[in-house]
């Protein structure tokens, strides 16, 4: 059935994120199923990562410019002719205008994907997020991005809930080797004896950097950081200010030798590997959370907000903790009981992680749902 699909996926960027790998993945599926695929993008790191015989790659300017989004009509209007596209698929509002109008004059099915809140401070901005809503299928990434939808827009068109998945595959402890762990452990002169506590994602007010410093700072004046070592891991993509001001608040309470930061490196599984404890501290809802859903993935405990879609995917006391939203006081006191805990405690909970994420949140599931969308409309 995937070889009767030509799938044309709009997307403004192909750098490393959940949209962009959910759009790699279901292209590669249909290229390998004997379909047509192509992706239209401006570029991105995940482009080197593409066969151009698979994958058909149009480079071209996707963005917010109205100028840009007029003129993408036409040009994904004679993408469709040229190459006979029966499913358009939308994953980023601006190129879901283009898209829309064109599908429409191609005579062609459109999908969308709603991969977050999408802030609405103004009717004009309701309304420019609401094309995502007038697709002939709507895809959620999570049951809290459902509930955001039919809560706060009025949507006639077929929805469903697609989970994001990920390479269980890559994120698992059989895909790191002793080398690669050593190495990774001698740059960031981790101690082995010690507690290892991560914090990926990138460098941004709303991931929760601030908190994670404050609840440390906290179990620091407890005295409860002897046998504690941490890491915050993740780019800063041009926020250098902010960088900045973590780098002040470590220092101005004195946490240099329990909280460092970390960037550039290239195998995330590694550094999961290295974690005791693994944290989701973002104090604004997350669409889906990848970094709970990978570190499950690496049998390591997470302790998570209790907002957004970490409330699906953390089974709470099973595959591991959530802690009130915002609250450095909650999240000290949860990082202190999960130091605390058995070893043999936290890799059951590890295993337990990995067994919801091979049975929830792979990237096979994924593809799957997401097919199984395209072919109920061609």
């Amino acid at each position: 059935m995937s070889a009767n699909i030509r799938l044309l996926q709009v997307i403004p960027n192909m750098d490393i994120g959940g949209a962009e790998t959910g759009c790699l993945h279901v292209a590669d599926h249909i290229s390998k199923e004997g379909g047509f695929s192509a992706i239209l993008t401006s570029g991105g790191k995940l482009l080197e990562l593409i066969d151009d015989k698979k994958i058909k790659i149009f480079k071209w300017p996707v963005n917010k410019n109205i100028f840009f989004i007029i003129i993408n009509i036409f040009y994904i209007f004679l993408k469709i002719k040229i190459h006979k596209i029966n499913i358009v698929h939308a994953r980023s509002r601006a190129p879901a205008w283009s898209a829309f109008f064109a599908a429409k004059l191609g005579g062609v099915k459109f999908v969308t994907t709603f991969h977050g809140t999408y802030n609405f401070q103004s009717k004009i901005k309701k309304y420019y997020n609401s094309i995502m809503l007038k697709s002939d299928h709507v895809i959620a990434g999570s049951e809290f991005i459902l509930n955001h939808i039919h809560t706060n827009y009025n949507i006639k068109s077929n929805t469903s809930v697609v989970k994001r998945g990920i390479d269980e595959k890559y994120f698992s402890i059989k895909n790191v080797s002793s080398d690669e762990l050593s190495k990774l452990k001698n740059s960031l002169k981790v101690d082995d004896n010690k507690f290892i506590i991560l914090l990926p994602g990138r460098l941004t007010y709303w991931k929760g950097q601030k908190l994670f410093i404050e609840a440390m700072n906290i179990l620091n004046q407890q005295q409860q950081l002897n046998n504690v070592q941490s890491f915050i891991i993740g780019g800063h993509q041009g926020r250098v200010d902010f960088k900045n001001e973590l780098i002040q608040m470590i220092q101005k309470y004195n946490l240099e030798d329990k909280i460092s930061i970390a960037h550039g490196l290239n195998k995330m599984p590694v550094a999961y590997a290295m974690a005791k404890l693994v944290l989701s501290t973002s104090i604004e809802p997350e669409a889906f959370g990848r970094v709970s859903v990978e570190a499950q993935s690496m049998e390591k405990p997470v302790l998570a907000s209790d907002i957004g879609g970490s409330l699906e995917t953390v089974i709470n006391n099973k595959t591991g903790w959530l802690f009130k939203n915002n609250n450095a006081n909650d999240l000290a006191e949860k990082i202190k009981q999960i130091i605390d805990t058995e070893q043999n405690v936290l890799d059951l909970v590890g295993r337990q992680g990995r067994k919801n994420v091979k049975e929830n949140y792979t990237r096979a599931l994924m593809v799957s749902r997401t097919l199984e969308i395209y072919r109920s409309l061609v």
